[in-house]
């Protein structure tokens, strides 16, 4: 029974030949040629019996029927279409950045990239290419250095200008962040320093996005901390790759569950124990607005000298690195009268 062919890829080639195009069907074992109309394929290989690829002649402008020659049988044809070959032109690389390590797929766009035998990223051989049309190719960039870099493609026709170009980035990296806790809930501005953090597209705390943050430099970057738990790696991501990481940790809030005494003299001086959780990190002890000179003891136990004030009741609070707590009364008490 004669071959049959199925499809042909591509559909399409230079007239000076040399495209590699695989043709697919049925009853391809045995296969004596492959003629591109009256032609003899320049060279071609039997893969399987469901696949050749062979490589078109030279042949003038049109279109040409190709067919399998096999002992049982000529197959049918499918149509090829020569081209005149023509100096390609590249006018859009998307995306135009990436990073210096290389890896990122690029979709050109231009003119005449039928049958491109090369593209290169200043002059760096592409890690692998894509022919989708004659309009464009996606590439993916070998790795470069930090700059831009001309984009290039070779054709039969010719090799484009150098008018585009892909602008490797330098990876950033991270030296500190302060502050490095904050609370649960979020909220904490934490500034970043490093370097190459100019064109930082996300800030990291953990997986989750930073709420928000704010470019400055091309050294320093601030972001509001997203609500989370537990130590997070905090990363930043730029078109030349994710940073290198720094620990941030999100603080539970303080409570209060007593002041023993609750209640002294209006004059200061009066130490007071105040019990609760998550106190470690306490950076301020209130009563009723005033600041306290304070010892942390432990995460539950806080000792504080209470200052002088007016009769009555007033609250206390503990502030942390993860917030202020709920206040408790503390009752000051004037002195007897004579």
């Amino acid at each position: 029974m004669p071959p049959t062919i199925n499809t042909i890829n591509p559909t399409q080639g230079p007239t000076t030949g040399g495209t590699t195009v695989t043709l697919t069907g049925t009853g391809m074992t045995g296969a004596t040629a492959v003629r591109f109309g009256s032609t003899n394929a320049t060279s071609f290989t039997v893969n399987s019996a469901t696949q050749i690829t062979a490589v078109s002649p030279p042949r003038a402008a049109g279109a040409a029927a190709v067919t399998v020659i096999h002992p049982t049988g000529n197959s049918n044809s499918v149509t090829f279409t020569y081209v005149v070959a023509q100096v390609p032109t590249v006018t859009g690389v998307s995306p135009a950045n990436g990073p210096t390590a290389g890896g990122t797929s690029v979709v050109l766009t231009g003119t005449g990239f039928t049958g491109a035998t090369a593209v290169t990223f200043a002059g760096v051989p592409a890690t692998s290419f894509l022919v989708n049309s004659a309009t464009q190719i996606t590439a993916v960039t070998p790795p470069g250095i930090p700059g831009a870099a001309e984009v290039r493609v070779t054709t039969p026709g010719g090799t484009s200008a150098p008018d585009a170009f892909f602008f490797y980035a330098a990876p950033p990296t991270l030296q500190s962040g302060d502050p490095v806790q904050g609370p649960a809930a979020g909220g904490t501005v934490v500034t970043l320093t490093g370097t190459n953090l100019l064109n930082t597209s996300a800030v990291l705390f953990g997986s989750a996005n930073a709420a928000s943050f704010t470019v400055v430099s091309a050294t320093q970057v601030t972001a509001t901390a997203p609500p989370g738990t537990g130590s997070v790696p905090i990363t930043v991501v730029t078109p030349g790759g994710t940073s290198n990481a720094l620990s941030f940790t999100y603080v539970a809030p303080p409570t209060l569950t007593a002041l023993v005494p609750s209640s002294g003299p209006t004059s200061a001086g009066t130490v007071v124990t105040l019990t609760g959780s998550n106190l470690a990190t306490a950076s301020a002890v209130t009563f009723g607005g005033s600041l306290a000179p304070f010892t942390v003891v432990s995460d539950t136990k806080v000792t504080a000298v209470a200052p002088a004030g007016v009769p009555g009741p007033v609250t206390v609070t503990v502030t942390t690195a993860g917030g202020t707590s709920p206040g408790l009364p503390y009752t000051r008490t004037a002195a007897p009268g004579i």
